[in-house]
């Protein structure tokens, strides 16, 4: 390979990476909550803003037990196809 089909695929890999938007996991949700749970518990928050820190809290607590019920919902359904052979 010489430089100039370097510097191309570069310029290419680096294209490729600014047309993607940026994304957030679930496991990145499920440690955002963990870092609120812990500052709250460490005081991080005055008073007056615990309503709107505790509205998100529970948003996003809903939010990821919601997804995590359908994650294991559908693995039983793959586990029940798998046992009687369907597909």
């Amino acid at each position: 390979m010489t430089e100039q089909d370097t510097t191309t695929n570069e310029v290419e890999e680096q294209a490729t990476d600014q047309q993607s938007p940026p994304s957030l996991g679930l496991s990145e949700l499920g440690t955002l909550l963990q870092i609120v749970d812990l500052a709250t518990q460490r005081g991080a928050f005055r008073g007056n803003e615990l309503t709107q820190v505790g509205a998100i809290y529970d948003r996003l607590n809903t939010f990821l037990s919601y997804i995590q019920e359908q994650q294991e919902a559908n693995a039983e359904g793959a586990d029940a196809e798998e046992e009687t052979g369907e597909e």
